[in-house]
């Protein structure tokens, strides 16, 4: 179940998220409202990165691909973005 609590978790911010266009490269960006022990499983896995200071996050380029693996998992091949 707790798998299950942080790949949903992954999802959520993925879902939630909007990008930054104003930086260099293009970044994804999500508020950080979860149980901070699964963001740090998340972080530690490299899934998203945050600061202790900042009400958000972003995710890594391997958890947007995760997420995206995801929303197959949960929703079918065939769901658009």
């Amino acid at each position: 179940m707790e798998e299950k609590i942080k790949e949903l978790t992954l999802l959520l911010l993925y879902l939630t998220s909007w990008k930054e266009d104003e930086l260099p490269q293009e970044m994804r960006r999500s508020w950080k409202g979860y149980p901070f022990d699964i963001l740090n499983e998340l972080t530690d896995e490299d899934f998203i990165r945050r600061s202790i200071r900042a009400k958000s996050v972003y995710l890594t380029k391997d958890g947007i691909k995760e997420a995206e693996k995801l929303m197959k998992k949960y929703f079918g091949e065939n769901r658009n973005n």
